[in-house]
C-alpha cells in the first residue's frame, strides 16, 4: 500500500467546519466503543460494527456520517483493543489499556462518503455532512498515481495549516537499486547523528533548538491571552494557538524531510545497511537528554532505512545495541566507558579508536553476521592475493558492478568483505 497525500484547497468556512463535525463524530463513534467494549468484555470486531448501526440510530449527528466511516472508526477502537489483548498475552510491563481519545485530528472513509472528479483535481465528500467539494493540491506524480491506482481508504486530516486528503492506494512500491558492493555500519549518537565504521561522522541538524526560541515567544504570547475560566477563549487566543501549532509543524516536517534524505542516500550507496536498533522510549527516561534524543529523531530515521531497503531490495539488518560501544572491536575484550570517554582504547590489543567509530564496526560485523557473512577488517597476511580476484573467497566490489543478483551474491553464508 502506497499513501498519496494532497492539501485541500478553495473551501469556504463552513466547509471547514462540517469536516471538523465530521472529525469529532468519528471521535465519538470510536470511543463509544471503547466504552462499549468496557461493558461488554466478550464483544469483536463484527460486534462492534453493529454496535455503530446502533449509535447511528439513537444519535442525529452519527447517522450522519457515512456507514463505512462509522465502521473505519469502530476498526480503530478494535485495533487499540486488540493491541491490548495481545500484550496481556505477551505478558508485557505495559499492557496499553484502551483510552479515550480526546483530541481527534482525522475521519477515514472506504469506498463510498467520497466523489474523486475524472481529471482528479478535486474531490466532493458526500455524506450527510454535506462538506461539498474541495481542490487536490499535489504534483503530478502523486495525481497520476491517485488516478491510475486503485483506492483502498480517503482520511481527512486536520493540521495546524490546514486539511489534507490521503489517500490509501492498492499499489506495491518496487524500483530497481543500482548495487555497488558497499556495506555500512551505522553508530547513532547525539554528538553526530551517525558515525560510520570508516569514522566518517553526520552532524545533526538539531531543528528543535535552532526554532526554540521562537516556539517560547509564541508560547509566551499563548500565555498572555489565555484567560483562566473563560470557555471559550478568545478568537485571539485561537489565532496564536494556530501560529504556534504552524511553527511545530514547521519542526516536524523539517526532521521528516531530512531524516528521508538521509536514509534514501544511506540505502542508495550500500547494498548491506546494519543500524543498532534502539530502545528510544527507554532512553528519554534520562530528563537530562530527553530533549535532544527527540530532536534526533533516531526511529524515524531507521523507519525510513527499512522502507528503502524493501523498495531497492537491499539488505537493511537491525542489530541489538549491547556492549557495541563496551567491546573491542580488533580484539573483542569490553572496555567499560561512560558518556564523557569519547575515545576507546584497549588495553588488551592496543587498539585506539574513535569511541563511535568503534561501535560502529561492531555493529557492521554483528550485522554481517546475522545474514551470514564475515567482515574482513584489513589484508594483512594475504598482501601477495588481496589484489586477485577469487583467491581465498574474497570477492571484489568491482566484480558486484552490474550483476543482476548483488545482494543474493553479498548474502552466500562465510562470503569475505574486503575492507572499503
Amino acid at each position: 500500500m502506497r499513501v498519496m497525500e494532497a492539501k485541500l484547497l478553495n473551501g469556504t468556512a463552513e466547509q471547514y467546519q462540517a469536516l471538523d463535525e465530521a472529525i469529532r463524530t468519528a471521535q465519538f463513534v470510536r470511543n463509544k466503543c471503547v466504552r462499549y467494549w468496557m461493558d461488554n468484555k466478550s464483544v469483536n470486531k463484527a460486534v462492534l460494527y453493529a454496535h455503530c448501526k446502533d449509535l447511528a440510530k439513537e444519535f442525529d449527528f452519527a447517522r450522519k456520517l457515512n456507514s463505512a466511516a462509522r465502521q473505519a472508526s469502530a476498526e480503530r477502537a478494535w485495533a487499540s483493543i486488540s493491541r491490548f489483548h495481545t500484550n496481556c498475552r505477551n505478558k508485557a510491563v505495559k499492557k496499553g489499556y484502551p483510552k479515550f481519545k480526546k483530541h481527534c485530528r482525522s475521519v477515514e472513509y472506504k469506498v463510498s462518503g467520497w466523489k474523486l472528479s475524472g481529471d482528479g483535481m478535486t474531490i466532493s465528500f458526500t455524506d450527510g455532512f454535506n462538506a461539498g467539494s474541495f481542490a487536490l493540491y499535489c504534483n503530478g506524480e502523486a495525481r497520476r498515481l491517485i488516478l491510475e491506482s486503485k483506492i483502498n481508504r480517503v482520511r481527512v486530516i486536520r493540521r495546524a495549516d490546514g486539511y489534507y486528503a490521503q489517500f490509501c492506494l492498492d499499489v506495491e512500491r518496487k524500483e530497481r537499486g543500482e548495487y555497488t558492493g558497499n556495506v555500512i555500519g551505522i553508530d547513532l549518537g547525539l554528538k553526530a547523528f551517525y558515525t560510520d565504521q570508516n569514522g566518517n561522522p553526520v552532524q545533526c541538524p538539531k531543528f528543535l533548538r535552532r526554532s526554540e526560541r521562537r516556539l517560547k515567544q509564541h508560547q509566551r504570547r499563548l500565555s498572555r491571552k489565555f484567560k483562566k475560566g473563560a470557555k471559550p477563549q478568545s478568537k485571539n487566543y485561537h489565532k496564536q494557538r494556530k501560529r504556534l501549532g504552524k511553527v511545530h509543524l514547521k519542526v516536524q516536517r523539517q526532521r521528516k524531510d531530512w531524516a528521508i534524505k538521509q536514509a534514501r542516500c544511506v540505502v542508495a550507496s550500500h547494498d548491506v545497511v546494519a543500524y543498532e536498533d534502539l530502545q528510544v522510549k527507554n532512553l528519554v527516561k534520562n530528563r537530562h537528554l530527553a530533549k535532544s534524543i527527540h530532536d534526533a529523531g533516531w526511529s524515524q530515521f531507521t523507519q525510513w532505512l527499512d522502507y528503502y531497503g524493501k523498495v531497492w531490495d537491499k539488505a537493511v539488518v537491525s542489530v541489538p545495541p549491547q556492549y557495541t560501544t563496551q567491546d573491542c572491536s580488533n580484539c573483542g575484550h569490553r572496555v567499560v566507558k561512560t558518556l564523557s570517554t569519547r575515545t576507546h582504547s584497549c588495553p588488551q590489543c592496543g587498539f585506539e579508536s574513535d569511541r563511535d567509530q568503534n561501535a560502529a564496526l561492531n555493529i557492521l560485523k554483528k550485522g554481517l553476521s546475522i545474514l551470514g557473512m564475515e567482515w574482513q577488517n584489513s589484508t594483512f597476511g594475504q598482501k601477495g592475493t588481496a589484489s586477485k580476484e577469487g583467491t581465498l573467497g574474497e570477492r571484489c566490489t568491482a566484480a558486484l558492478e552490474g550483476q543482476p543478483d548483488e545482494v543474493s551474491a553479498l548474502a552466500e553464508p562465510r562470503t569475505r568483505i574486503p575492507c572499503l
